[in-house]
């Protein structure tokens, strides 16, 4: 009998030139090494596919993008340095977050994935982060990608100050977009020296929601931190399993 291991959906990309799903395969990587199942979920727009899918998952994974979340989903016009835009992936990352908020299903988002969580929950965006904040420190740094460019600072108490242990964390960036105003059930854990938001989480006791700005797949095999965001997540995946795994197993006995 092999160990179960929770399967975790990741919501992909889309390549509009070639006409292809895809998806960094560090993602699925990180996600295996820590013990989880990585499956694929294709960017269909429609609320019954994605309920159907996501029967068959314990957590989630909202990975980066090369777009941007369209600003008119947060109430603001576009602004000139605004990146690609692509409806097919912000619908599709927004059914998945109002179909996972009812199942409560943990959560794990990257750069982009934080930014689609905080517009979904009525926050805003910051659309470009050099043209429109002052002093921001540089968080696009180019290659090598996966190493460590930009100290973070931590919310005492925070789930992710639990991961990362005292001494505080240094990260990567790749992102010209970031968090203006926080939305709903989310707090930031985190913050570069310039005051951008580096992480969110959703406070509330019975679920595990957290995202990050910068890219923990990236390099994970060298970094303390990264490997214990996704070991935390993947087992907070095997803990919604055997819970709403007992909870069927009761509903059959019951309703036999």
């Amino acid at each position: 009998m092999h160990h179960y291991r929770p399967r975790i959906g990741i919501t992909m990309r889309i390549e509009l030139e070639t006409d292809r799903f895809y998806l960094s395969r560090h993602y699925s990587e990180a996600v295996e090494a820590a013990g989880g199942a990585p499956l694929h979920i294709s960017l269909i727009p429609n609320s019954e596919y994605i309920a159907a899918v996501m029967d068959g998952l314990d957590g989630i994974l909202l990975p980066g993008s090369d777009s941007d979340v369209d600003p008119l989903r947060y109430g603001h016009e576009t602004h000139p340095a605004l990146g690609p835009v692509h409806s097919i992936k912000d619908k599709t990352d927004l059914l998945v977050l109002e179909e996972l908020e009812g199942r409560r299903l943990p959560l794990l988002g990257i750069c982009f994935g934080m930014q689609v969580l905080n517009v979904s929950r009525g926050g805003t965006l910051i659309q470009d982060i050099v043209s429109q904040v002052q002093g921001a420190i540089e968080h696009e740094q180019g290659a090598p990608r996966d190493s460590p460019s930009h100290r973070i600072r931590l919310l005492e108490e925070s789930r992710l100050a639990s991961l990362a242990g005292r001494d505080g964390a240094v990260v990567n960036s790749h992102h010209h977009q970031a968090i203006e105003t926080v939305g709903r059930d989310l707090v930031a854990s985190a913050w570069a020296s310039d005051g951008l938001v580096e992480a969110l989480e959703d406070p509330r006791s019975d679920r595990f929601v957290l995202a990050v700005q910068w890219h923990p797949e990236l390099g994970w095999e060298r970094d303390p931190l990264s490997q214990a965001l996704f070991s935390r997540f993947v087992s907070e995946a095997g803990q919604y399993a055997q819970t709403t795994h007992s909870q069927l197993v009761h509903a059959r006995q019951s309703s036999g």
